[in-house]
C-alpha cells in the first residue's frame, strides 16, 4: 500500500478495535498490524482484494484439527471505508526456529490439511499467473527482454515438469516461508493462510531454507528441484508487474534472475 493507504488504514483498524495505537509490520498488497495494548495483529486488505472468509474457514479447521497455526480472535471479516480487517492473536518473537522443528511444523501442517476438503486452487494457477504478468508488456513494462525470455521458459518448462511427474498432490499453505512461520511459547505456528493451493508438498518445501527438506521425510529431490526454480521464476516474475509493492523488489527480481540463470 502506499503511504496515504496506510494511514487511512491504520486509523479505520484502529476505530474498529478501539485499539489506542499501531504498530506497521509488514508492507506489500496487505499490511499488517501489532494493535497496542494486547496480543492482536491486523492484516488489513482493499475490499474486494482478499480473500479473508476463505482465509479464515480454513484456520478453523486447522485448528480444530489440531494443526500448528496462529488462531484468528474472531471469524469476522470488518469492513469500513474500502478496507477488509481479520484479526489474529499476536505472538512476541522468540528465538529462530531449528530446521528439525521448522520441518516437523510443516508436516504436521500437512497431515492436518489432508484431512480437510476444501476448494483450492491448483499451484499451476499461480503459475499462470506469473506468465500472464510477463507476457503481457504493459504490466510489466521494466522487465529486460531476455529476462522475461528466461522466467517464461522456466516457468514453462519447471510447470510441466513437475505436473507430469506423478508426485501425490494435496492441499498445501502455498508460502511456508520463514516468515509466516512464527517461533511461539506454544511451538512454532503458521500464519497467512491466503495463499492456499493444491499441489505436491515439494512445492511448499521450496518456499522453506534448503535445510529444511533435510528433515522432511519421503521427498522427491528432483520434484524439489524444479518446484525451487519454479518458485524463484514465480516471485521473481511478480517484482517486475508495474504494481508491485514489495520493498528493494526490483534488485531483489535481480539477484534471483542471476541464480535462476546460473541453474539454467
Amino acid at each position: 500500500m502506499e503511504t496515504v493507504d496506510i494511514e487511512r488504514a491504520t486509523a479505520v483498524t484502529k476505530a474498529i478495535t478501539s485499539a489506542e495505537d499501531a504498530i506497521l509490520l509488514s508492507n506489500s498488497n496487505k499490511i499488517v498490524l501489532r494493535l497496542m495494548p494486547g496480543d492482536v495483529l491486523a492484516r488489513v486488505a482493499f475490499d474486494g482484494e482478499h480473500g479473508f472468509p476463505q482465509e479464515l474457514e480454513l484456520a478453523r479447521r486447522l485448528l480444530e484439527s489440531g494443526s500448528p497455526v496462529v488462531a484468528p480472535t474472531d471469524l469476522s471479516v470488518h469492513e469500513r471505508d474500502g478496507f477488509a480487517i481479520t484479526l489474529w492473536r499476536y505472538y512476541e518473537p522468540l528465538q529462530e526456529i531449528p530446521p528439525a522443528e521448522y520441518a516437523a511444523a510443516l508436516q504436521r501442517l500437512h497431515v492436518g490439511m489432508r484431512e480437510i476438503d476444501v476448494p483450492a486452487p491448483h499451484f499451476m494457477d499461480r503459475v499462470r499467473e506469473a506468465e500472464a504478468i510477463l507476457s503481457d508488456r504493459a504490466v510489466s513494462p521494466d522487465a529486460p527482454e531476455a529476462d522475461r525470455e528466461l522466467l517464461l521458459a522456466t516457468l514453462a518448462e519447471r510447470g510441466q515438469a513437475i505436473s507430469t511427474s506423478g508426485a501425490r498432490e494435496q492441499l498445501l499453505h502455498g508460502e511456508p516461508h520463514p516468515g509466516n512461520l512464527l517461533s511461539t511459547k506454544d511451538g512454532p505456528l503458521f500464519i497467512d493462510l491466503e495463499t492456499y493451493c493444491r499441489g505436491p508438498v515439494e512445492f511448499d518445501l521450496a518456499h522453506a531454507p534448503d535445510e529444511i527438506a533435510e528433515h522432511y521425510p519421503g521427498i522427491d529431490r528432483q520434484v524439489l528441484d524444479d518446484c525451487r526454480l519454479l518458485m524463484l521464476a514465480m516471485v521473481t516474475a511478480w517484482r517486475w508487474d508495474r504494481n508491485d509493492q514489495l520493498p528493494n523488489g526490483r534488485q531483489r527480481a535481480e539477484e534471483w534472475i542471476a541464480q535462476i540463470r546460473s541453474a539454467a
